[in-house]
């Protein structure tokens, strides 16, 4: 069976589909009897759904913003 350490090292893969069929049922029964693991699974799983639906347009003028920010902060004050 897989170290907690060893799992953590393949979830990228595992969660991408990379592994191979061996590799696979290895983090699968780890996944069985370890729920830290199966946690941190499920949190990976909400990272890539979250960064999935982020808008992949970038922000204009994102150098000025700190800028921009202290400027609106000292006339709100």
């Amino acid at each position: 069976m897989l170290t907690c350490k060893e799992q953590v090292a393949r979830s990228s893969d595992y969660l991408d589909g990379q592994l191979s069929l061996r590799e696979n049922l290895m983090v699968r029964h780890h996944l069985i009897f370890c729920p830290n693991c199966r946690r941190f699974i499920r949190q990976m799983r909400l990272m890539q759904a979250t960064l999935r639906a982020m808008p992949e347009d970038s922000v204009p003028d994102v150098d000025t913003l700190p800028e921009r920010l202290a400027a609106e902060r000292r006339e709100d004050q």
